[in-house]
């Protein structure tokens, strides 16, 4: 992530969204490159968390859910 020097709201959002992808993505590479069932899982199970949290940012800037009105 970058470290920003706005104080619009909305890009920090879109910067913090964007480190959670390279972390989804990163999460879900290392599922294959481990043998450890229970850590297999736990890389899963935080690449699908972490994608429900990017979607929250998302709607967020998209201001289309009625909580960020």
């Amino acid at each position: 992530m970058k470290d920003l020097q706005t104080s619009d709201a909305k890009a920090h959002s879109e910067n913090i969204r964007s480190g959670l992808q390279e972390l989804i993505v990163h999460l879900k590479k290392d599922i294959s490159k481990v043998d450890d069932p229970k850590a297999k899982a736990l890389f899963e199970t935080s690449a699908e968390v972490l994608t429900g949290l990017k979607t929250a940012f998302l709607h967020y800037e998209e201001g289309n859910e009625e909580a960020w009105k």
